[in-house]
């Protein structure tokens, strides 16, 4: 091929949504730019628009893949709601790009087939996490209801530390922390 850029590149799309990840965690979803994107990877302009229409597209394609992360990491910390309950703050902490897209229907295609398959992954991992919680607990009768405080409960801790308002007393080490925090709320029979 002739000309300054050749296209071949392996896999581009995974190269766009790694770049974009890097570019998220760096100034945050709204410096991100498909032309940015496209430079970072060595590729024309309009190599990203192939893989994924527009912007939105793109933040699609990273919100779905972060549910995915996310549904394995619960299933991967077992059945205990308090050990899920800290998969999903280390996941938050360790994938924060993706989470700070994730909960940002703005951003993306919230009706898009691949994001509500991932989505319906993630929050049946959550809801099989209450699922476990011992019988004749005041809530028992709402599981539903237990499952919105339980993603509520970890959802702000993650948030919370995320964005440095906890105070210094909580620590330094996110696992912990949230094992106290969670544990206040949801502790073991």
């Amino acid at each position: 091929m002739t000309g300054t850029r050749g296209y071949h590149h392996g896999d581009l799309r995974r190269a766009l949504l790694t770049a974009a990840v890097r570019v998220i965690e760096e100034s945050g979803p709204a410096a991100l730019s498909l032309r940015d994107l496209a430079r970072r990877a060595g590729v024309s302009h309009a190599a990203p628009a192939h893989h994924f229409g527009d912007k939105a597209g793109l933040l699609t394609a990273l919100a779905a893949e972060g549910f995915h992360l996310l549904a394995e990491a619960l299933h991967g910390a077992g059945g205990d709601l308090l050990d899920r309950g800290v998969a999903y703050v280390d996941f938050a902490v360790g994938h924060r790009a993706h989470f700070e897209v994730m909960f940002r229907p703005d951003l993306y295609r919230s009706d898009a087939k691949e994001l509500v398959v991932a989505r319906q992954r993630a929050g049946h991992a959550l809801h099989s996490g209450v699922a476990g919680l011992p019988e004749g607990r005041p809530t028992a009768e709402d599981p539903l209801g237990d499952a919105l405080a339980a993603w509520s409960i970890v959802h702000g801790f993650a948030t919370l530390w995320l964005s440095g308002a906890l105070p210094p007393r909580v620590g330094d080490d996110p696992r912990k922390a949230a094992r106290e925090v969670i544990h206040r709320l949801f502790p073991k029979p």
